[in-house]
Protein backbone atom coordinates (compact mmCIF):
# COMPACT_ATOMS: atom_id res chain seq x y z
CA UNK A 1 0.00 0.00 0.00
CA UNK A 2 1.44 3.37 -1.05
CA UNK A 3 1.68 6.47 1.07
CA UNK A 4 -1.30 8.07 -0.66
CA UNK A 5 -3.43 5.00 0.05
CA UNK A 6 -2.47 5.13 3.73
CA UNK A 7 -3.47 8.81 3.97
CA UNK A 8 -6.80 8.06 2.30
CA UNK A 9 -7.49 5.17 4.66
CA UNK A 10 -6.68 7.29 7.76
CA UNK A 11 -8.92 10.10 6.52
CA UNK A 12 -11.78 7.69 5.92
CA UNK A 13 -11.37 6.19 9.39
CA UNK A 14 -11.37 9.63 10.96
CA UNK A 15 -14.52 10.57 9.03
CA UNK A 16 -16.31 7.40 10.08
CA UNK A 17 -15.37 8.10 13.72
CA UNK A 18 -16.74 11.63 13.46
CA UNK A 19 -19.99 10.29 12.02
CA UNK A 20 -20.27 7.77 14.83
CA UNK A 21 -19.84 10.47 17.48
CA UNK A 22 -22.14 12.92 15.73
CA UNK A 23 -19.49 15.53 14.91
CA UNK A 24 -18.81 17.21 11.62
CA UNK A 25 -15.80 15.80 9.73
CA UNK A 26 -12.83 18.11 10.08
CA UNK A 27 -14.48 20.20 12.82
CA UNK A 28 -12.49 20.77 16.06
CA UNK A 29 -13.61 18.57 18.93
CA UNK A 30 -15.41 20.41 21.72
CA UNK A 31 -14.75 19.72 25.35
CA UNK A 32 -17.58 19.39 27.85
CA UNK A 33 -17.85 22.63 29.79
CA UNK A 34 -19.56 22.99 33.13
CA UNK A 35 -22.02 25.93 33.10
CA UNK A 36 -20.92 28.91 35.13
CA UNK A 37 -24.21 28.80 37.09
CA UNK A 38 -23.39 25.32 38.40
CA UNK A 39 -19.93 26.47 39.45
CA UNK A 40 -21.50 29.38 41.33
CA UNK A 41 -23.78 26.99 43.22
CA UNK A 42 -20.87 24.81 44.32
CA UNK A 43 -20.09 26.72 47.58
CA UNK A 44 -23.77 26.76 48.56
CA UNK A 45 -24.17 23.08 47.69
CA UNK A 46 -21.10 22.22 49.77
CA UNK A 47 -22.46 24.25 52.68
CA UNK A 48 -25.86 22.51 52.53
CA UNK A 49 -24.20 19.12 52.28
CA UNK A 50 -21.77 19.63 55.17
CA UNK A 51 -23.96 21.55 57.62
CA UNK A 52 -27.48 20.36 56.77
CA UNK A 53 -27.69 17.11 54.83
CA UNK A 54 -24.94 15.11 56.54
CA UNK A 55 -25.84 16.19 60.12
CA UNK A 56 -29.50 15.44 59.44
CA UNK A 57 -28.74 11.97 58.11
CA UNK A 58 -26.41 11.23 61.04
CA UNK A 59 -28.92 12.51 63.59
CA UNK A 60 -31.77 10.46 62.18
CA UNK A 61 -29.61 7.36 61.68
CA UNK A 62 -28.68 7.26 65.37
CA UNK A 63 -32.32 6.64 66.19
CA UNK A 64 -32.14 3.21 64.54
CA UNK A 65 -29.19 1.95 66.59
CA UNK A 66 -28.76 1.02 70.21
CA UNK A 67 -25.84 1.81 72.49
CA UNK A 68 -23.90 -1.21 71.18
CA UNK A 69 -24.32 -0.17 67.53
CA UNK A 70 -26.93 -2.79 66.70
CA UNK A 71 -29.96 -2.02 64.57
CA UNK A 72 -33.17 -1.54 66.56
CA UNK A 73 -36.63 -0.04 66.23
CA UNK A 74 -37.02 0.43 69.98
CA UNK A 75 -36.12 4.13 69.77
CA UNK A 76 -38.71 4.77 67.06
CA UNK A 77 -41.29 2.86 69.10
CA UNK A 78 -40.42 5.18 71.98
CA UNK A 79 -42.11 8.00 70.07
CA UNK A 80 -45.40 6.53 71.30
CA UNK A 81 -44.40 6.96 74.93
CA UNK A 82 -46.85 9.24 76.80
CA UNK A 83 -44.07 11.68 77.76
CA UNK A 84 -42.97 12.04 74.14
CA UNK A 85 -46.54 12.37 72.88
CA UNK A 86 -47.17 15.02 75.52
CA UNK A 87 -44.09 16.94 74.32
CA UNK A 88 -45.29 16.77 70.70
CA UNK A 89 -48.74 17.93 71.81
CA UNK A 90 -47.28 20.91 73.65
CA UNK A 91 -45.12 21.80 70.66
CA UNK A 92 -48.12 21.61 68.33
CA UNK A 93 -50.20 23.70 70.73
CA UNK A 94 -47.62 26.48 71.14
CA UNK A 95 -46.83 26.50 67.42
CA UNK A 96 -50.48 26.61 66.37
CA UNK A 97 -51.48 29.39 68.77
CA UNK A 98 -48.51 31.62 67.99
CA UNK A 99 -48.82 30.94 64.25
CA UNK A 100 -52.53 31.87 64.11
CA UNK A 101 -52.19 34.97 66.28
CA UNK A 102 -49.00 36.03 64.51
CA UNK A 103 -50.55 35.51 61.08
CA UNK A 104 -53.69 37.52 61.90
CA UNK A 105 -51.83 40.40 63.57
CA UNK A 106 -49.18 40.45 60.85
CA UNK A 107 -51.84 40.47 58.11
CA UNK A 108 -53.55 43.44 59.79
CA UNK A 109 -50.23 45.29 59.87
CA UNK A 110 -49.76 44.58 56.16
CA UNK A 111 -53.30 45.83 55.48
CA UNK A 112 -52.57 49.05 57.36
CA UNK A 113 -49.41 49.57 55.29
CA UNK A 114 -51.22 49.29 51.94
CA UNK A 115 -52.05 52.99 51.96
CA UNK A 116 -48.46 54.05 52.49
CA UNK A 117 -45.82 54.70 49.87
CA UNK A 118 -43.56 51.68 49.15
CA UNK A 119 -40.51 53.96 49.26
CA UNK A 120 -41.76 56.07 52.15
CA UNK A 121 -40.16 56.49 55.55
CA UNK A 122 -42.86 54.54 57.40
CA UNK A 123 -42.53 51.51 55.14
CA UNK A 124 -38.73 51.60 55.46
CA UNK A 125 -38.96 51.71 59.27
CA UNK A 126 -41.48 48.85 59.41
CA UNK A 127 -39.44 46.71 57.02
CA UNK A 128 -36.23 47.33 58.95
CA UNK A 129 -37.80 46.65 62.35
CA UNK A 130 -39.53 43.51 61.07
CA UNK A 131 -36.31 42.18 59.58
CA UNK A 132 -34.46 42.67 62.87
CA UNK A 133 -37.18 41.38 65.21
CA UNK A 134 -37.87 38.32 63.07
CA UNK A 135 -34.30 37.20 63.80
CA UNK A 136 -34.27 38.31 67.42
CA UNK A 137 -34.54 35.29 69.69
CA UNK A 138 -32.65 32.89 71.86
CA UNK A 139 -31.11 33.86 75.19
CA UNK A 140 -31.35 37.60 74.49
CA UNK A 141 -35.10 37.44 73.94
CA UNK A 142 -35.59 35.22 76.99
CA UNK A 143 -33.57 37.63 79.14
CA UNK A 144 -35.60 40.58 77.84
CA UNK A 145 -38.85 38.96 78.97
CA UNK A 146 -37.38 37.83 82.29
CA UNK A 147 -36.20 41.37 82.99
CA UNK A 148 -39.57 42.78 81.95
CA UNK A 149 -42.25 40.39 83.21
CA UNK A 150 -40.21 37.92 85.23
CA UNK A 151 -40.79 37.32 88.93
CA UNK A 152 -38.73 40.44 89.73
CA UNK A 153 -39.25 42.11 86.37
CA UNK A 154 -39.83 45.82 85.98
CA UNK A 155 -43.45 45.47 84.81
CA UNK A 156 -44.18 42.76 87.40
CA UNK A 157 -42.98 44.91 90.30
CA UNK A 158 -44.86 47.92 88.93
CA UNK A 159 -48.11 45.97 88.67
CA UNK A 160 -47.65 44.55 92.17
CA UNK A 161 -47.45 48.12 93.45
CA UNK A 162 -50.89 48.66 91.93
CA UNK A 163 -52.23 45.52 93.58
CA UNK A 164 -52.12 43.27 90.50
CA UNK A 165 -50.19 39.99 90.73
CA UNK A 166 -49.75 38.39 87.31
CA UNK A 167 -48.34 35.25 88.94
CA UNK A 168 -51.15 34.69 91.42
CA UNK A 169 -51.98 31.35 89.78
CA UNK A 170 -48.38 30.25 89.24
CA UNK A 171 -45.20 31.33 87.49
CA UNK A 172 -46.46 30.68 83.96
CA UNK A 173 -43.53 32.44 82.26
CA UNK A 174 -41.24 29.49 82.94
CA UNK A 175 -43.72 26.93 81.62
CA UNK A 176 -45.16 26.17 78.18
CA UNK A 177 -47.76 29.02 78.30
CA UNK A 178 -44.91 31.41 78.96
CA UNK A 179 -43.53 30.72 75.47
CA UNK A 180 -46.50 32.37 73.77
CA UNK A 181 -45.44 35.99 74.29
CA UNK A 182 -41.75 35.51 73.36
CA UNK A 183 -42.68 33.50 70.27
CA UNK A 184 -45.18 36.14 69.15
CA UNK A 185 -42.38 38.67 69.45
CA UNK A 186 -40.73 37.20 66.34
CA UNK A 187 -43.76 35.58 64.70
CA UNK A 188 -45.57 38.83 63.90
CA UNK A 189 -42.54 40.47 62.17
CA UNK A 190 -41.94 37.28 60.19
CA UNK A 191 -45.54 37.38 58.97
CA UNK A 192 -45.11 41.00 57.88
CA UNK A 193 -42.03 40.07 55.85
CA UNK A 194 -43.57 37.05 54.14
CA UNK A 195 -47.12 38.32 53.57
CA UNK A 196 -46.48 41.92 52.51
CA UNK A 197 -45.37 41.01 48.94
CA UNK A 198 -48.69 39.20 48.40
CA UNK A 199 -50.65 42.22 49.63
CA UNK A 200 -48.69 44.46 47.29
CA UNK A 201 -49.47 42.04 44.45
CA UNK A 202 -53.15 42.98 44.51
CA UNK A 203 -53.79 44.89 41.28
CA UNK A 204 -55.75 48.17 41.39
CA UNK A 205 -57.68 47.05 38.29
CA UNK A 206 -59.43 44.37 40.35
CA UNK A 207 -60.78 46.93 42.82
CA UNK A 208 -61.79 49.23 39.97
CA UNK A 209 -63.65 46.43 38.19
CA UNK A 210 -65.44 45.58 41.43
CA UNK A 211 -66.51 49.22 41.88
CA UNK A 212 -67.70 49.50 38.27
CA UNK A 213 -69.86 46.40 38.70
CA UNK A 214 -71.43 47.88 41.84
CA UNK A 215 -69.54 45.85 44.40
CA UNK A 216 -68.81 47.23 47.84
CA UNK A 217 -65.44 47.30 49.60
CA UNK A 218 -66.49 44.31 51.68
CA UNK A 219 -67.42 42.44 48.50
CA UNK A 220 -64.01 43.16 47.02
CA UNK A 221 -62.13 41.79 50.02
CA UNK A 222 -64.40 38.78 50.54
CA UNK A 223 -64.93 37.67 46.91
CA UNK A 224 -61.77 38.90 45.17
CA UNK A 225 -58.87 39.78 47.46
CA UNK A 226 -59.28 37.04 50.06
CA UNK A 227 -59.46 34.12 47.57
CA UNK A 228 -56.32 35.48 45.89
CA UNK A 229 -54.47 36.05 49.16
CA UNK A 230 -55.62 32.80 50.79
CA UNK A 231 -52.79 30.58 49.44
CA UNK A 232 -50.17 33.13 50.50
CA UNK A 233 -51.81 33.63 53.89
CA UNK A 234 -52.03 29.94 54.71
CA UNK A 235 -48.53 29.39 53.32
CA UNK A 236 -47.19 32.06 55.67
CA UNK A 237 -49.22 30.45 58.47
CA UNK A 238 -47.46 27.13 57.84
CA UNK A 239 -44.11 28.91 57.79
CA UNK A 240 -44.85 30.50 61.17
CA UNK A 241 -45.91 27.12 62.54
CA UNK A 242 -42.67 25.52 61.36
CA UNK A 243 -40.66 28.41 62.79
CA UNK A 244 -42.20 28.01 66.25
CA UNK A 245 -42.12 24.21 66.13
CA UNK A 246 -38.36 24.16 65.54
CA UNK A 247 -37.42 26.98 67.94
CA UNK A 248 -35.13 25.88 70.71
CA UNK A 249 -32.92 28.57 72.22
CA UNK A 250 -35.67 30.78 73.67
CA UNK A 251 -37.48 27.80 75.21
CA UNK A 252 -34.23 26.38 76.59
CA UNK A 253 -33.45 29.69 78.30
CA UNK A 254 -36.92 30.11 79.79
CA UNK A 255 -37.81 26.52 80.72
CA UNK A 256 -34.89 25.39 82.82
CA UNK A 257 -36.61 22.32 84.27
CA UNK A 258 -38.50 19.62 82.44
CA UNK A 259 -38.75 18.69 78.77
CA UNK A 260 -42.16 20.02 77.88
CA UNK A 261 -41.64 20.48 74.13
CA UNK A 262 -39.87 18.36 71.52
CA UNK A 263 -36.63 20.41 71.17
CA UNK A 264 -36.17 20.21 74.93
CA UNK A 265 -36.87 16.48 74.80
CA UNK A 266 -34.01 16.16 72.34
CA UNK A 267 -31.75 18.12 74.69
CA UNK A 268 -32.71 15.85 77.57
CA UNK A 269 -32.00 12.77 75.47
CA UNK A 270 -28.56 14.08 74.56
CA UNK A 271 -27.49 14.95 78.10
CA UNK A 272 -29.15 12.01 79.84
CA UNK A 273 -28.64 8.30 79.25
CA UNK A 274 -31.80 7.25 81.05
CA UNK A 275 -34.53 8.92 78.98
CA UNK A 276 -37.14 6.19 78.56
CA UNK A 277 -34.38 3.74 79.44
CA UNK A 278 -32.86 4.01 75.97
CA UNK A 279 -29.93 5.72 74.39
CA UNK A 280 -29.97 7.46 70.99
CA UNK A 281 -33.54 8.57 71.63
CA UNK A 282 -32.60 12.00 70.30
CA UNK A 283 -32.31 10.57 66.79
CA UNK A 284 -35.84 9.17 66.92
CA UNK A 285 -37.18 12.52 68.19
CA UNK A 286 -35.31 14.29 65.40
CA UNK A 287 -36.93 11.90 62.91
CA UNK A 288 -40.36 12.84 64.23
CA UNK A 289 -39.58 16.54 63.89
CA UNK A 290 -38.20 16.08 60.38
CA UNK A 291 -41.36 14.28 59.26
CA UNK A 292 -43.48 17.16 60.56
CA UNK A 293 -41.22 19.75 58.91
CA UNK A 294 -41.21 17.93 55.56
CA UNK A 295 -45.01 17.84 55.52
CA UNK A 296 -45.18 21.53 56.41
CA UNK A 297 -42.62 22.62 53.84
CA UNK A 298 -44.21 20.52 51.09
CA UNK A 299 -47.61 22.06 51.85
CA UNK A 300 -45.98 25.50 51.90
CA UNK A 301 -44.43 24.95 48.46
CA UNK A 302 -47.81 23.90 47.04
CA UNK A 303 -49.48 27.02 48.39
CA UNK A 304 -46.66 29.23 47.12
CA UNK A 305 -47.03 27.79 43.61
CA UNK A 306 -50.72 28.77 43.67
CA UNK A 307 -49.81 32.25 44.87
CA UNK A 308 -47.33 32.79 42.03
CA UNK A 309 -50.10 32.29 39.47
CA UNK A 310 -51.68 35.60 40.50
CA UNK A 311 -48.38 37.48 40.78
CA UNK A 312 -47.21 36.85 37.22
Amino acid sequence: MGRSDQVTTATAARASGDLATGTTPGAPRRRMRVPAALLGLTPFAAYVLLFLAIPTVLAVATGFFDADGGFTLANVAGLLDPAVLSAFGSSFWVSAVTAVIGAVVGALVCYALLGTRPDGALRAVVDSVSSVLAQFGGVMLAFAFIATIGIQGVVTVLLEGWGLDIYADGVWLYQVPGLLLPYLYFQVPLMVITFMPAMEGLKPQWAEANAVLGGSRATYWWRIAFPILAPSFFGSLLLLFANAFSSYATAAALISQGSQIVPLQIRAALVSETVLGRENMAGALALGMIIVMVVLMYSYSLLQSRTERWQR
